[in-house]
């Protein structure tokens, strides 16, 4: 084994207090890198449910226009494993801190030029050609930025603290949302020929201001420690795919079916339930935005409580008590929402999004722990990416599918979250059976 370098070596006699104040300058890159990420890949969600349909896909009617603008979001998630495939065997070659500065600038690029496309009026099916390409690439850079996010923060954490720090990643995905519902909710204020004429493109333009801070913070991190103790020592990978699917085919399958809910739940609520409520049940968009606003907000300070009772409680029951509670809260959600009455509907979201929110948190540094670190950016990039593009950006899709082929009944719709509720519980604990953090 070959000595390990300078680097390498200073980390390991660093005193406790330089790297503590390393791992928390990597867990903030970390949150505001994901931020970015997050929001970029959110408005997206909202416009599909606002106003993508009639201004991309013209000609279809309003529920046709609904079901191409959620394929189009689906075909975002279809082109995650893609980035979770590359840029895991990057991150897994090369590093992590190269790659998280390379897919930052790829879902930058693609966010602002959505936001410059012209509609279909004027260009025809050129539009929705160049949306699903740019879509796409989005997709392809979040498949491998959230993977190597988690790792900067978790690889980088004090020892026995791998769980919280990569629960920095995580906290990027409601700070995302907060930012991506709170523009399009400032927006809708505006009268609706002016929002579907320009409004709904001021969020993708402002991605530019967010990628240029992102990267300034990003490219201040060090590179992970554990990352770069075994490139000095020479055991990186050659093809870290093969070595996953021939020696963790067991792990990568339980690490995808674990994630279900956690990335469904927020397209279920975001997506799905936004076009519900604004469509078959009449409520206003601008209120339900702000019901969303709201909800992000709890969301942002009550998703690290999960981390905090599975450090006190224990992974295990911490996660079992919290999908056991959020499937029993499924139902609940969907009448409440359906009273349309704002407060009950916030309520009802509320209530069942902060237990997935809680187990939201946990999952990321679930995941890291499960896989060994030759193949741990790949392993848990194609875990949730697979997730991603099979269970969670169908969401909207199957559950506009069921609304539609039962006549507008919402039971469908809740029998299947409850399902993927009671996947994600089976092979999440499943799954702490391998990790390092049961």
């Amino acid at each position: 084994m070959s000595k390990p370098t300078a680097t390498a070596a200073a980390t390991d006699r660093a005193p406790a207090t330089d790297r503590e104040r390393t791992a928390r300058k990597a867990g903030l890159a970390s949150f505001i890198g994901t931020t970015v990420e997050w929001y970029d890949f959110y408005i997206y969600s909202t416009a599909s449910a606002l106003v993508l349909g009639k201004i991309f896909f013209g000609g279809g009617g309003d529920t046709t226009g609904a079901l191409e603008a959620f394929g189009s979001l689906w075909l975002g998630f279809l082109a995650r494993p893609i980035g979770g495939i590359v840029f895991g065997h990057l991150g897994d070659r090369i590093g992590r801190k190269k790659t998280l500065v390379t897919t930052l600038l790829m879902m930058g690029i693609a966010t602002t030029l959505i936001g410059l496309l012209p509609g279909y009026d004027a260009v025809g099916v050129a539009a929705p050609i160049a949306l699903v390409l740019l879509r796409m690439v989005q997709g392809i850079a979040v498949g491998g930025e959230w993977g190597g996010a988690v790792l900067i923060a978790s690889e980088h954490a004090p020892k026995g603290k791998a769980l919280s720090f990569g629960a920095f990643a995580q906290q990027g995905s409601p700070a995302g949302s907060i930012l991506a519902t709170g523009m399009f909710a400032l927006l809708t204020q505006l009268p609706d020929d002016d929002f579907d004429a320009w409004g709904w493109r001021v969020p993708f333009l402002f991605s530019a201001v967010m990628v240029v801070i992102g990267l300034v913070v990003r490219l201040k991190v060090e590179e992970s420690p554990e990352f770069a103790r075994l490139r000095d020592e020479k055991r990186v990978a050659k093809v870290p795919l093969r070595e996953l699917v021939t020696r963790h085919p067991g792990t990568l399958a339980l690490g995808v079916l674990a994630s279900s809910i956690g990335i469904a739940a927020t397209y279920f609520i975001t997506t799905f339930v936004l076009s519900w409520s604004t469509g078959s049940l009449g409520m206003d968009r601008s209120t339900m935005l702000n019901v969303l606003l709201v909800y992000s907000v709890i969301q942002f300070f009550t998703q690290p409580l999960g981390v905090l009772l599975a450090d006190r409680f224990g992974p295990r029951r911490t996660v079992a008590a919290l999908l056991s509670l959020n499937f029993a809260l499924v139902p609940v959600m969907y009448a409440c929402v359906s009273t349309t009455q704002p407060v009950i509907v916030a309520l009802g979201i509320c209530l069942l999004g902060i237990t997935g929110a809680m187990n939201y948190a946990i999952l990321a540094g679930l995941l890291a722990a499960a896989f060994p670190i030759s193949v741990r950016y790949t392993g848990i990039s194609l875990s949730y990416q697979l997730c991603s593009a099979l269970i969670g950006g169908t969401a909207p899709l199957v559950g506009e599918w069921l609304l539609r082929s039962t006549g507008g009944s919402i039971v469908p719709v809740v029998i299947y979250q409850m399902a993927l509720v009671a996947v994600s519980l089976v092979c999440s604990l499943a799954l702490l059976k391998r990790s390092r953090e049961a």
